[in-house]
């Protein structure tokens, strides 16, 4: 691959020399050609509404739309939201309550689609002796701290009485924390699907409280830095093109796509089946609709408010999050 780009850049080298010996004239107006631009760089990771990403780059979706892009994928979760907001990625997958959080902590970032919400992949799986949320008190519970897991956790504490000092806090990563649960060296864990299923190993275990109960609170986007987004609208649109016509590939050709997406996941195919269920993919006419103001958890606009409002009750914001252009409708309104 070294050798490949060393000999390609030689050769653009050796053209432009002549072109210049020939009358660097010629060189005004030629726009680099779209296969030599540089890819556009979007991370992703293990959740079930992400997956499609890899049927788009398989499938040749992007290219097809005339855009280059470099999927990136992340096994740590939080490792992608920190590589987005250092600027080591132009876009990145997440959910609304993690990029309001990185707002809060100084980062500018627009949300240019919804992917899908969580209904039902994101759980507080809890040993068997646990009955329910008030059981957690005095526990110790797994969850990576200040992700959507842990704001799920916390939303049920509070609607049950509680409050994050009324149960030990075990920090790990997602991953972590379902291994520690499942070797029983934590009580409980707020996992998403496919960790799920590792959680679930352990003997007796069960879900306390799902996402399916609070639907539209977990909502999953492409979001990307806002000073891209200003430069480079034009690739942004193609990008979000190509999402719906993953979707649409999807649709029309289950039996060619399913191997890409339960390859992508790493379980198996009745696995897969199971997260895709608990999992809402939101159609065009859907993520158009989200996009407008509202009055529950579905309009994107009364999601960014009710969450930022909670994390700076629960301490997962210090400061008030500017959301005046977090979200950015223009390329779902403008889709094709």
């Amino acid at each position: 691959m070294l050798k490949a780009t060393l000999f390609r850049r030689q050769r653009r080298a050796i053209a432009l020399a002549l072109m210049a010996a020939l009358g660097g004239g010629l060189l005004a107006g030629c726009q680099q050609p779209a296969s030599q631009e540089t890819p556009v760089k979007i991370g992703y990771s293990a959740w079930p509404g992400w997956f499609p990403w890899k049927v788009t780059e398989v499938k040749g979706l992007f290219e097809k739309q005339g855009v280059p892009v470099a999927m990136q994928w992340f096994d740590g979760y939080l490792d992608s939201i920190n590589a987005l907001n250092a600027g080591q990625l132009d876009c990145n997958s997440q959910t609304l309550n993690d990029t309001i959080s990185s707002v809060a902590g100084g980062a500018d970032l627009q949300v240019v689609l919804q992917n899908d919400f969580s209904t039902g992949n994101d759980q507080i799986i809890a040993a068997a002796e646990i009955k329910s949320i008030p059981d957690l008190k005095g526990k110790k519970v797994a969850a990576e701290e200040g992700t959507v897991d842990h704001f799920l956790l916390l939303k049920v504490l509070k609607d049950a009485g509680l409050s994050a000092k009324d149960i030990t806090f075990v920090p790990l990563e997602t991953g972590a924390a379902a291994a520690a649960f499942a070797a029983g060296k934590v009580d409980a864990a707020g996992v998403y699907a496919p960790f799920t299923t590792q959680a679930l190993k352990r003997p007796g275990s069960r879900a306390l409280a799902t996402s399916k109960d609070h639907p539209g609170a977990i909502s999953d986007l492409l979001v990307c830095r806002t000073e891209f987004v200003a430069k480079n609208p034009e690739k942004v649109q193609k990008i979000v093109n190509a999402w719906f016509a993953t979707l649409n590939t999807i649709k029309d050709d289950p039996a060619g796509t399913l191997p890409i997406l339960v390859e992508r996941s790493g379980v198996s195919e009745a696995e897969f089946k199971e997260y895709n269920a608990g999992t809402t993919i939101q159609t065009l006419e859907e993520n158009r609709s989200n996009f407008k103001p509202g009055t529950t958890m579905l309009s994107l606009p009364y999601a960014a408010e009710q969450i930022s409002a909670f994390l700076l009750e629960t301490g997962l914001a210090k400061t008030k999050p500017d959301l005046t252009n977090l979200l950015n409708s223009q390329f779902v309104d403008n889709a094709r």
